[in-house]
């Protein structure tokens, strides 16, 4: 990467939040500046103050209640001509913003409005900015779809953005934000909760579409496996603070800040195992003014510590694999019809499962790992018959889960849990949390009286390093490890012996996402769970499993110990997906 001439200067940046009389500093005296050709790495976990320091950037603080309160933020069109972005008027950002500054954001379905089809949407930006008649426009974006490498341009180019997958319009949002040739990306978590393969082909898109227009790239994300694959500065940010800036490789190899030393530590490793991830509060204690207190060790000594034996190991797989098996998967088969015509005739099946065997023993986590679309969750789904089989069995304990009458589902069901992917739509938004948990138990008639569950979802919310007293709150008043927690305490109410973990952890900050994934483990131990582990992240499946399958297109491409996957793939698929992880090593960094 070129580094010469300053693009983008962040210069005592302060962005305040003013809410019921009181105000919050989202982005605290920050300083900071990208120079061409450049990629910068913002780091740090939500409420960090990173994608605040992006929106300031763009002029796209929401106001009220947001406000730039103070600082500069000079851009530097050419060598002669410089602006303060804050200075401007509205009218005059609009000129910079899209042609000169470009951002990807999070979510790309809802930054992509879903009544206008994917190829006007962009048409439009070009047209706004570049003043090109619409055929030059349509010609231009298809060829924007082209270099994102998008599979048929044409096709895409007519669709709606429901109608495509969310690494689709990833790239459809990427093609947008180029149209311009702009001089600065901002890419705000532009892969989280991706794929790692489609992850690791849009990172290696916007390389490539850098080297081709010289841009300056700041690239926000929490996980600083990505960033050693990408960045060639880092900026750690806590509390709306700088507190760490470097280059990659210092930052990698020498941290300084014990902030910085926790989030380097926490992601499951692929080449060894821990006894328990470690987390940020394991290297830095806060507080009670919010001080930082240093831990003093180093990470290399800390993980030392906490390293699993190969003996350790191999005793754990023997004593589990003497044992019969708690559930037995047998031929199974889940279809869904494609309806066709105005009367909704059957043209042919997605084959969502097909034909896959497995069992699982008690107080095993089995992994189920693959991409979106592979038929993991829907297997997961299957078993609680939350979706019904085409053809196969599924025998717990002995019997057959598919042929339960309705009495012997509802006790399946209170033995038998699932955690959900995304906590927020799986609560009743207008019930308290502790009403969420205590529901379970009323359906089941567990306890005697409310006064004995509500006791009991006090005690699971101090379970879940909850508070008891947010039995009252309510889901929207809580963050997302909170409220994965609130998921876990509710799948636990019914004193389950089996949990199927669907994608569970894979929205989340890297730092809350260990502390989630230690819960798990420990609540394991406690009550002699066994799990199911659904995720399409490699590193968190090999991390939490005893064994893994793999999946592709609905069939199981390989099944085994989980270290011996890793260590020695079997399928070319499965190598891919390790390939594709991003792992924060130095030998990727030294690779640029």
């Amino acid at each position: 990467m070129k580094k010469n001439k300053a693009l983008i200067e962040f210069n005592g940046l302060v962005t305040e939040f003013h809410t019921d009389g009181s105000t919050l500093r989202a982005v605290d005296n920050i300083s900071f500046t990208l120079n061409k050709g450049e990629t910068i790495g913002v780091v740090g976990e939500s409420g960090s103050g990173k994608s605040v320091t992006s929106l300031s950037a763009m002029r796209l603080v929401p106001s009220p209640p947001g406000k730039i309160s103070s600082g500069e933020i000079i851009f530097h069109k050419n060598e002669s001509t410089s602006v303060n972005l804050l200075s401007l008027s509205e009218e005059e950002m609009r000129s910079h913003r899209g042609n000169d500054l470009a951002m990807i954001f999070q979510e790309p379905m809802t930054s992509l409005n879903p009544v206008f089809t994917c190829g006007n949407q962009v048409v439009e930006a070009i047209i706004l900015h570049q003043k090109l008649n619409s055929k030059v426009a349509k010609d231009l974006a298809i060829d924007l779809f082209k270099k994102v490498e998008l599979p048929d341009p044409e096709r895409i180019f007519n669709t709606y953005p429901h109608q495509i997958s969310g690494g689709q319009k990833q790239r459809v949002m990427i093609a947008m934000a180029m149209s311009c040739k702009p001089s600065v990306l901002i890419a705000d978590e532009p892969t989280t909760a991706l794929d790692v393969t489609v992850q690791k082909t849009i990172l290696e898109l916007m390389q490539g579409l850098q080297k081709e227009y010289e841009m300056g790239i700041i690239f926000i994300t929490h996980d600083l496996g990505v960033i050693a694959e990408l960045a060639d500065k880092v900026v750690v940010m806590y509390k709306g603070k700088i507190v760490e800036q470097g280059n990659v490789w210092d930052i990698f190899t020498k941290p300084k800040h014990p902030y910085t030393k926790g989030l380097l530590a926490c992601r499951p490793p692929l080449n060894k195992r821990y006894k328990f991830l470690p987390t940020v509060s394991d290297f830095m204690q806060v507080d009670s003014s919010g001080n930082v207190i240093d831990n003093k060790i180093s990470v290399r000594d800390f993980t030392k510590k906490i390293i699993v034996s190969d003996k350790e190991r191999k005793e754990r797989l023997v004593n589990l694999y003497k044992q019969d098996p708690i559930l037995k998967v047998q031929n199974l088969k889940t279809y869904f019809p494609i309806k066709k015509g105005f009367f909704g005739g059957t043209s042919g099946y997605v084959k969502a499962v097909d034909n896959i065997s497995f069992d699982v023993y008690p107080k095993e986590t089995l992994g189920l790992v693959g991409e979106s679309g592979c038929g993991k969750t829907t297997t997961g789904r299957t078993i609680l018959r939350l979706e019904e089989p085409m053809s196969g069995k599924m025998i717990y304990k002995g019997i057959d889960i598919a042929s339960m009458s309705a009495n012997e589902l509802r006790d399946f069901r209170k033995e038998v849990q699932i955690i959900f992917q995304d906590p927020y739509s799986s609560l009743n938004p207008r019930m308290t949390i502790g009403n969420a948990i205590m529901e379970p138990m009323q359906v089941h008639g567990i306890y005697e009286s409310e006064k004995d569950r509500k006791n009991k979802v006090q005690e699971l919310l101090e379970k879940v390093s909850l508070d008891p007293t947010h039995f009252y709150r309510y889901p929207h008043e809580f963050s997302g490890g909170q409220r994965q927690r609130i998921g876990i305490a509710r799948a636990l109410a019914l004193n389950p012996k089996f949990i199927i973990c669907d994608e569970s952890v894979s929205a989340l900050d890297v730092s809350v996402q260990a502390q989630v994934l230690n819960l798990l483990n420990d609540l394991k131990k406690e009550f002699g769970l066994t799990y199911i582990f659904i995720s399409h992240d490699l590193s968190v499946v090999k991390y939490m499993s005893d064994r893994m399958v793999v999946m592709q297109g609905g069939k199981i491409e390989e099944m085994g110990d989980a270290d011996q996957i890793y260590n020695s793939p079997q399928t070319a698929y499965t190598k891919k997906l390790i390939d594709a992880v991003p792992e924060g090593k130095t030998e990727d960094i030294r690779k640029k």
